[in-house]
């Protein structure tokens, strides 16, 4: 029985550490576009008084979120992973996920990357979009969008955690959105 257990633990972790060099391997290729689930943020949605243009009446990155943003570009540096575009939906949490990740590069707002949880009947344009986006991209480096869990699980399928990464590729039109890999970053 321990054996068996410690068989099934080393085949899950080496296929799990195989999968993560994997993802490295694809980033360092560049061509991809890295959907990024902003850091810590505590709660869930905005709040009933939530702004646009008011961080104060938003959730926002917490200390620790703050910290894993630093971390995650970080990692990436340290692993020369190229970025050639940063996006981010206006909420505030993304744009700072953002600035602390990505301090030297130009960060663009998308309000296609903006959270659709209080309003899912938007949620289908804006994938769409974001989608043709993915397939347009062409470039030496990456493309980062920093957005929300419920914008990249309509977009593939996989709910990540906060702070997580999930690397795809398309079709030049967008309509066939490939996972090749997740990247957790803490």
């Amino acid at each position: 029985m321990r054996l068996a257990f410690a068989v099934i633990f080393s085949m899950f972790f080496l296929s799990a550490a195989s999968a993560t060099e994997v993802a490295w391997a694809k980033l360092q290729e560049g061509g991809h576009t890295i959907l990024l689930r902003h850091t810590k943020a505590p709660g869930v949605g905005d709040p009933a008084n939530f702004k646009v243009d008011d961080c104060t009446t938003q959730r926002n990155l917490s200390d620790e979120g703050r910290q894993q943003a630093q971390r995650i570009g970080a990692r990436l540096e340290a692993r020369a992973i190229k970025v050639d575009i940063v996006l981010t939906s206006q909420w505030c949490r993304t744009r700072d996920t953002a600035r602390l990740a990505f301090p030297r590069a130009k960060i663009s707002t998308e309000p296609a990357l903006n959270s659709f949880f209080a309003d899912p009947s938007s949620g289908t344009a804006q994938t769409a979009e974001i989608a043709k986006r993915i397939g347009g991209f062409q470039g030496s480096g990456n493309q980062v969008m920093v957005t929300h869990q419920v914008n990249i699980t309509a977009l593939t399928g996989l709910n990540p955690r906060e702070g997580e990464a999930i690397i795809v590729d398309s079709s030049p039109d967008g309509s066939n959105i490939k996972v090749i890999g997740r990247q957790l970053f803490d």
